[in-house]
């Protein structure tokens, strides 16, 4: 599987990765390549339209999307571990019919609402509420950073249903953005990097969803949160790795060609040395994220939310290191958008800041050692 991804990343996303970068586009055509690859549900059992497969694997295609496109791996990571596979873990037998199979399939893409204009790292402090109208819910509130919303068939939203109980007061609706009155894309973000993955602020206006549209039981959304992003940390530090690999490679490969002084630039100590702390550091975190994701593969592992946290974030400061290095290594072509590194190091940073910055993953690290 691992060869098959990387021959269609190689063959049909590097060679376009600056081009939809510069555009800002969502790339719906490399998509439908993966779709038809079977890779949009890597995780999701067979029975639900999804490869059947693990998180070892997920984390090996996140990884080599990463390698050439942050964007495309982004919204792919966003779509699997976040909008998918808390269907899989929380849903009914008719949700999984309804909303997993076709996200699986890769027939559209899937978002999660949780952040929001004011609570980032708190992310329990939310103002989005849900209400009961008769046999459903209406939510209102907005939603911020919201990876995939503007192209997504289905959002998972995070919103509170009692606000007297605190954690236990939140719970998870599945909204579908075409069909629900009431939900409006009101912003999609121009981004440091990262652009041709959209990010959006997303607000419900009295929008109203039936009550089969309820994930779980009222007041399980924390718990499903927390689980959800035990995942989720797993394919950011894939995806980080891959976005280090990519840079690595690159700054390898010029150092091999470039010449100064009639030699070239990669015999001499000072940039060998880079490159041999750059590979150290590659490895070092692919490691980490494959052992948290055997971890998370065996059900019931203790130690997944310590290997996931830690995992997210040694890769993600590992992506920004070696895309930084990269960078150097090239010099001042290495400043331009007609090579890859300033592309890597630019999607690296946000790796530290989603799905926990990397002072949070030092705060979860903590209380896993009873700190």
């Amino acid at each position: 599987m691992r060869q098959s991804v990387r021959k269609v990343c190689q063959n049909e996303i590097q060679p376009v990765a600056q081009d939809i970068e510069d555009a800002g586009e969502f790339p719906a055509e490399i998509f439908e390549t993966l779709a038809d690859l079977d890779v949009m549900g890597v995780p999701i059992a067979e029975d639900h339209g999804g490869l059947g497969g693990d998180q070892l694997l997920y984390a090996l295609v996140t990884e080599e999307l990463g390698a050439v496109s942050g964007s495309v791996g982004l919204s792919f990571a966003a779509h699997v571990s976040l909008a998918s596979k808390p269907i899989e873990l929380f849903g009914t037998a008719a949700q999984k019919d309804r909303w997993l199979e076709p996200l699986a399939q890769g027939e559209h893409l899937g978002a999660w609402a949780l952040t929001e204009p004011d609570s980032g790292s708190d992310a329990s402090d939310m103002d989005t509420r849900a209400r009961r109208d008769g046999d459903g819910w209406v939510i209102d509130g907005t939603k911020q950073f919201i990876t995939n919303a503007n192209v997504a068939g289905s959002i998972l939203v995070k919103a509170v249903t009692d606000p007297d109980e605190g954690y236990g007061g939140i719970s998870t609706f599945v909204v579908d953005p075409e069909a629900d009155d009431g939900v409006e894309v009101t912003n999609v973000w121009r981004k440091m990097g990262l652009n041709a993955s959209p990010t959006c602020e997303v607000r419900f206006d009295d929008c109203k969803v039936p009550g089969d549209r309820l994930l779980g039981e009222v007041g399980d959304g924390w718990e499903q949160t927390k689980k959800t992003l035990d995942g989720g940390r797993i394919s950011i530090a894939a995806l980080s790795v891959g976005l280090a690999r990519g840079a690595f490679e690159a700054a390898r490969e010029y150092a091999t060609d470039r010449e100064q002084f009639g030699q070239p630039i990669a015999e001499f100590d000072a940039v060998r040395d880079m490159l041999v702390e750059m590979d150290r550091k590659v490895e070092r975190s692919r490691l980490l994220t494959h052992k948290a994701a055997r971890a998370y593969d065996r059900d019931g592992d203790g130690d997944v939310r310590r290997l996931s946290a830690m995992a997210k974030l040694d890769a993600s400061e590992t992506a920004r290191e070696v895309a930084e290095d990269a960078v150097q290594v090239l010099g001042g072509y290495g400043y331009t958008t007609e090579f890859s590194p300033q592309r890597f190091f630019r999607d690296a940073k946000l790796m530290e800041i989603g799905e926990g910055t990397s002072q949070i993953q030092r705060l979860v690290l903590g209380r896993e050692l009873g700190l």
